[in-house]
């Protein structure tokens, strides 16, 4: 039994493309594809340029230009060059011969013309069916691989602690300030005890530094309590 799986399009990546691309990979050069058909969704036209980024099997995984993700993409969604190849001319299939007409006979005049056997009528050539053409296939809905997110603690001078978000290949976002309590609280709930015990020490350290301010300045508020006393003395 013939089988029915849908031959693959003739300028779609082949089996020595994928080896090619990995090994460009391999060596550390950039390997770039184009897709066959355009993606509305994302903006991307016909013969839009990728960079590979992976290949796992048939499935490649690309960063199209202009879009700021990485989608897998099929090899047969895919191609080498940025125009799709000009198919070579089909040959026109021979247009049957004409039957040849039977001659009339010519009817002479003394004696009546013999009966003639009907001629039979020629049995038409069946003509030549072009091949059923396969459908288009439908465009493949690419799924959004997931984007990498990146959470950055720092503390910094004063005792203050910010929090920086990153998407993904975008500019990480400004960074939001946060109490030192909640920086404790959350790496303690991570698990990590290298990273519990650096913040506890960040945060001893500053408590240390600001109990030692306190005491400077209760000293110092109360030598002006004093000063403020004496001169109240004189005054009266």
């Amino acid at each position: 039994m013939a089988s029915s799986r849908r031959r693959p399009p003739a300028d779609a990546l082949t089996a020595d493309d994928l080896a090619a691309l990995q090994a460009a990979l391999d060596a550390g050069k950039r390997a770039t594809v184009y897709l066959r058909e355009a993606t509305p969704s994302l903006g991307l036209e016909a013969g839009a340029s990728a960079r590979v980024v992976s290949i796992d099997g048939t499935t490649v995984t690309v960063s199209p230009a202009g879009v700021d993700d990485r989608l897998p993409y099929e090899a047969e969604e895919l191609r080498r060059s940025r125009t799709a190849p000009v198919a070579a001319p089909t040959a026109r299939a021979p247009r049957a011969p004409r039957a040849a007409r039977t001659p009339r006979p010519t009817p002479t005049t003394p004696a009546p013309a013999a009966p003639t056997a009907p001629v039979a009528a020629p049995t038409p050539t069946p003509t030549q069916t072009p091949a059923s053409t396969p459908a288009p296939a439908k465009p493949r809905r690419s799924k959004s691989a997931p984007v990498s997110i990146g959470v950055t603690v720092a503390s910094g001078p004063d005792d203050t602690w910010t929090v920086t978000v990153s998407h993904g290949a975008r500019k990480a976002g400004k960074p939001a300030v946060v109490t030192a309590d909640r920086v404790l609280e959350a790496v303690r709930a991570l698990g990590d005890p290298a990273a519990s015990e650096a913040v506890e020490e960040k945060v001893e350290a500053a408590r240390a530094a600001a109990r030692e301010r306190v005491e400077v300045l209760s000293r110092e508020l109360e030598d002006a309590r004093r000063a403020l006393d004496r001169l109240t003395e004189q005054g009266n």
